[in-house]
């Protein structure tokens, strides 16, 4: 019980409140300095940012594959078949599924529409021992389905291109977030000193720009580094021939009045990562280049994942598919790889069949390809591959027989690195609107996937100007998923 001090006491009475609010002060602002470093991982050495750092807790997965369908591809014509939106074809839109989709803040789905619902172009087919039904844009994935984890009912936050596909790899629908692939490596580490630990493959990158990849507020020794898929892995990565012999003279030099113009500025981390960068350029002149040199890989290997296909783009797409198994073969702890070599990616705003069969011919050989070789190899049990967009797309037709974004539920699909494989999880509605079952949050897919790696998602933190940054956000509420991950 308070009890009021006596008269003749209020300044000892106020300096004993404020002593308190002090002590209240001084002990959030420990736990704030303590919450800001990855739990049981320790602060990265500044000098060797991917020292590899044990996981608070065992991991089921050592690297990530992350393929990024650029656009939105359909949902209803790839993995979630829907007989009743083939039944109806040019039918408007049932009343009851209209109802569900107001009662929810997807309602802006209708949009852009015709009340029409229009019907898969493709021919369907069940596969495996799962049973999956998929269609004829994937025949070569469609071997592989009782490797596959399929989610049919995840959900964006944002039916925009940008926002959503920020918030896949980010957490948040606005730019200036750290990425999964630099989280990952800041909790983690990497195990190949001699190559970067998060590396993006691409060649023209996603809608949005570098705000979906970039290391955000982390150090910037989290931020990726691209790597080309054919010829030198990093331009101008060898010196002059000239210059070759005197160059480790030279970086140390470098190096030495990097750290005493540093010593003289403490706290000004860019330095160390300036020093880290040119460390890690001078032991990636050999490493990079041999991860390049595909040429070695065996010819029914390389037939397999494309290289020798007619189409320029297959091959192109094949080549980095083939460089991300040689990417996690040596250690590297997260590979990001986009599919988009134009500005349009999987839009089809308009002829679904026109944009979506060139893009499941450049991309179905090769990413069944990388899950079958890396399961030949024993990689998959440790590698988890994640193939996902930013949303999906309507059943409704929209402009000559396209389909509008959907955000309010769609399809991605992962394998290994400890997933359930056979596995279904979570569904649509009958006409593939709205999910229903199991709806899935970013923030619960993210929260997995670190999960997967060892990473607790609620102590992965970040102090940034004295406010907690994390993957998951700081608000809470995401969950693991252990229904998809695997005894």
């Amino acid at each position: 019980m308070f009890v009021m001090p006596q008269a003749g006491t209020r300044r000892s009475f106020l300096g004993t409140v404020g002593t308190g609010f002090g002590a209240l002060a001084l002990e959030a602002l420990t736990r704030l300095e303590a919450a800001s470093n990855p739990k049981g991982a320790g602060a990265p050495d500044p000098l060797n940012p991917f020292e590899p750092r044990p996981a608070p807790k065992p991991p089921k997965a050592k690297s990530v594959i992350f393929v990024f369908l650029v656009g939105g591809p359909s949902q209803l014509d790839t993995l979630d078949h829907k007989p009743l939106l083939q039944k109806l074809d040019g039918k408007p839109v049932p009343e009851s599924f209209r109802k569900a989709l107001d009662a929810t803040r997807f309602a802006n789905v209708f949009h852009g529409c015709k009340d029409e619902l229009m019907a898969s172009p493709f021919t369907w087919s069940q596969h495996g021992e799962l049973g999956l039904w998929v269609s004829s844009l994937l025949p070569h994935l469609a071997r592989h389905v009782d490797d596959l984890c399929v989610i049919h009912s995840l959900q964006a936050e944002s039916n925009n291109h940008a926002p959503a596909s920020y918030q896949l790899h980010t957490g948040d629908i606005r730019p200036g977030k750290a990425s999964l692939g630099s989280w990952v490596t800041y909790g983690l580490g990497s195990v190949n000193r001699d190559l970067p630990g998060y590396v993006t493959l691409f060649d023209a990158g996603p809608l949005g720009g570098a705000a979906n990849y970039s290391n955000g507020f982390l150090p910037a020794a989290f931020q990726p580094t691209r790597l080309r898929d054919e010829g030198v892995p990093v331009l101008d990565l060898l010196p002059p021939k000239d210059f070759a012999d005197g160059q480790r003279d030279t970086l140390d030099l470098i190096r030495d009045l990097n750290l005493r113009h540093r010593d003289q500025r403490p706290g000004f981390a860019e330095f160390d990562a300036r020093i880290a960068s040119y460390e890690l350029a001078y032991r990636m002149q050999s490493a990079a280049l041999e991860v390049g040199d595909i040429a070695g890989e065996p010819a029914g290997l390389r037939r397999g994942y494309g290289l020798e296909h007619a189409d320029a783009r297959t091959r192109a797409f094949g080549r980095k598919c083939l460089m991300a198994r040689r990417l996690v073969e040596r250690g590297v702890r997260f590979v990001q790889l986009y599919d988009m070599p134009d500005k349009d990616g999987w839009d089809a705003h308009d002829n679904l069949v026109k944009n979506h069969e060139p893009r499941a011919r450049w991309t179905d050989q090769p990413v069944a390809a990388l899950l079958a070789d890396l399961k030949q190899r024993g990689l998959l049990e440790e590698t988890l591959l994640v193939c996902a967009s930013e949303f999906g797309r309507t059943p409704m037709m929209q402009g000559n027989r396209g389909r509008q974004h959907n955000a309010a539920g769609f399809t991605i699909w992962m394998a290994g690195g400890g997933v359930r494989p056979g596995f279904r999880f979570g569904a649509t509605d009958d006409l593939g609107l709205l999910a229903v079952e199991h709806p899935l949050q970013m923030k619960d897919l993210h929260a997995t996937i670190l999960h997967l790696l060892g990473l607790e998602h609620e102590a992965l933190n970040h102090e940034v100007s004295g406010r907690l940054e994390r993957l998951t956000g700081i608000a809470g509420g995401a969950r693991i998923v252990h229904e998809i991950v695997g005894a």
